[in-house]
């Protein structure tokens, strides 16, 4: 899956956060709400510009950032 087919940064659009294309829909609002306890199914019925494919992108985005080591700025703290 090529995550960049659906996923984009724009400064104009939430200040540059990666977003799914044609929406103001961030990827950190989309992890969020499964985080929360939401499905794949639920996220597409309450955001119907939202395809499957895109929700594809999302997690391809973030694994591919998470592979890369990215996200690791500072050591992990634990609970």
């Amino acid at each position: 899956m090529n995550w960049r087919v659906h996923i984009e940064t724009n400064n104009q659009i939430l200040a540059g956060k990666p977003v799914i294309k044609g929406t103001r829909l961030s990827v950190e609002h989309i992890i969020n709400l499964l985080a929360s306890g939401w499905t794949e199914q639920q996220i597409l019925e309450n955001y119907p510009r939202l395809s499957k494919e895109s929700l594809q992108a999302v997690f391809g985005y973030v694994q591919e950032f998470l592979k890369d080591g990215l996200f690791y700025n500072e050591p992990l703290k634990s609970a």
